[in-house]
């Protein structure tokens, strides 16, 4: 199963004890994935669809606890795309209508269909019911991608009118959820790992949360290991880059000038070097007699490669 499998499978199984957040869920299911239907009669109907079982049993077990009413569960299967539908409806019109008015999606000053499906801010007063209208939303059009992966939630809608809702419901908990238009739907989305950590906390997704955190500890110690590794590895390769420098220097100049016609310091250093190729600034220091510190060593050396340019240059002007 997928993380984000994982996320909806531990939601399903959070049913609030409050019934107004029951409520507040209630009404994203429908919001998300619902359908209301008004007929000549004037006679209300109620259908949700999804295709996770999980948020079809979490929609039956809502509509049950929260309003005693029973629900019919119809499953389709489509054949050519090997996918399977689930559809929990509300048949009966005073069920239907029932339900609608308590989360605040029907009434006498609603009366246009987009108005059906707007988030009234009614049942969101709550901290607690907006954490349980997130929930909802998440699960019924909400995905989350694998953190060992990437880090990226987010939420699809059908309207902009709702995504702008949900994004300013995430964002009054200290977040900056986006919005960005996908073919004809607008996704609401968060991208940073802190923030996908404080989402699941608001959705009450601790277990979910623990796992992701684990995963974000690997990948910063991962990747801590791996900057000062290269850092290492920078630093040995100028270290070794320097000390093959040095050499040729020292070479040149035992060959064409000779050391007996040189400073006994630097042929000191010099010698130092030869002896000890590998050895980086303070170990040469260390070796001589008497002990000579990472900066004078490095002058001497320096001297050395400074004689050895000269005379090269001196070499070139008499050819």
């Amino acid at each position: 199963m997928s993380f984000s499998g994982k996320v909806k499978e531990e939601l399903g199984k959070n049913i609030s004890p409050a019934r107004h957040c029951r409520i507040a869920e209630t009404a994203a299911f429908i919001c998300m994935c619902g359908t209301v239907v008004i007929n000549r009669f004037d006679r209300y109907s109620l259908k949700i669809r999804t295709e996770n079982l999980i948020v079809a049993r979490k929609v039956f077990t809502l509509i049950e606890k929260t309003f005693n009413i029973k629900t019919d569960i119809s499953v389709r299967r489509n054949i050519s795309k090997h996918s399977v539908s689930y559809s929990v409806v509300v048949r009966r019109s005073r069920d239907a209508l029932r339900i609608l008015q308590a989360v605040k999606m029907t009434g006498e000053n609603q009366n246009a269909a987009d108005e059906l499906y707007a988030v009234n801010p009614l049942i969101t007063q709550q901290v607690c019911c907006k954490r349980a209208f997130l929930r909802g939303t998440f699960q019924a059009s909400g995905s989350m991608s694998d953190p060992a992966k990437a880090y990226h939630f987010e939420i699809v809608c059908a309207s902009e009118r709702v995504a702008e809702q949900i994004r300013d419901m995430i964002c009054s908990f200290d977040m900056d959820a986006k919005i960005v238009p996908r073919k004809k739907s607008f996704v609401v989305y968060l991208k940073e790992g802190s923030q996908i950590v404080d989402i699941l906390n608001i959705m009450e997704a601790h277990v979910s949360l623990m796992e992701l955190e684990n995963v974000r500890i690997l990948k910063e110690m991962r990747n801590s290991v791996n900057r000062k590794v290269n850092c290492e590895t920078a630093n040995i390769n100028k270290t070794v880059s320097a000390a093959v420098k040095q050499l040729e220097d020292i070479t040149y100049l035992r060959d064409r000038i000779g050391f007996e016609n040189m400073p006994e310091a630097l042929v000191e250093a010099a010698l130092a070097r030869l002896s000890n190729p590998d050895a980086t600034l303070k170990e040469l220091g260390e070796s001589l007699t008497p002990p000579v510190g990472k900066s004078g060593i490095n002058h001497r050396l320096r001297k050395l490669s400074e004689m050895a340019e000269k005379a090269r240059q001196e070499q070139g002007g008499l050819l």
